[in-house]
């Protein structure tokens, strides 16, 4: 009995011990972060049960300790600048990608209908004369060079392919039928 209390005492000793040490975070040189109880040149408490961290009452710091934190702080600016720049790139790169393929899709469909139409702020389809088609379609292609950087090649003496008929809904004649 006198045994198990012993060992609980010394348990318990140990862990109110654990549960007030002081932890320290710093960046080294090459922005990874470190953990430890004790303290080193640079290190901000991040978990503490003491008013202040030692060494942090006195009110000057050693140039040593101003070059270091300094250092660590350049360099996490840095990193964070070119996660940015490459987070940026990407984005860009998406919306171009989405913009080349509208524009795409936009002028291969005014290349194979045979008659070309605007539809206007009422819903009205105003069909394009031949001459307004053409120039219709050439703004088309030069947004495509520009938005894709080249315009997929057509062959002029290919056949058209005939329009698709668009298929009925489908109603379910129970409820089409009211009483």
């Amino acid at each position: 009995m006198l045994r198990r209390v012993s060992i609980t005492a010394v348990i318990l000793a140990g862990t109110f011990t654990l549960a007030r040490a002081d932890v320290y975070r710093w960046v080294d040189e090459h922005g990874q972060p470190h953990y430890s109880d004790q303290w080193v040149p640079g290190s901000q408490v991040v978990k503490t049960s003491k008013a202040h961290p030692p060494g942090a009452d006195t009110p000057v710091r050693s140039a040593e300790h101003k070059g270091l934190t300094a250092s660590n702080d350049r360099t996490a600016t840095q990193l964070a600048e070119q996660d940015n720049a490459r987070s940026v790139q990407q984005d860009v790169a998406k919306r171009r990608e989405v913009l080349c393929k509208q524009a795409r899709d936009n002028y291969m469909q005014l290349i194979s209908a045979r008659r070309v139409y605007k539809n206007e702020k009422d819903g009205t389809r105003n069909y394009m004369s031949d001459t307004e088609a053409d120039a219709y379609r050439e703004q088309a292609r030069k947004s495509v060079q520009e938005q894709c950087g080249s315009v997929p090649q057509i062959d002029p003496n290919a056949p058209i392919p005939e329009p698709q008929p668009v298929p009925e809904p489908k109603v379910n004649p129970a409820a089409a039928t009211s009483p």
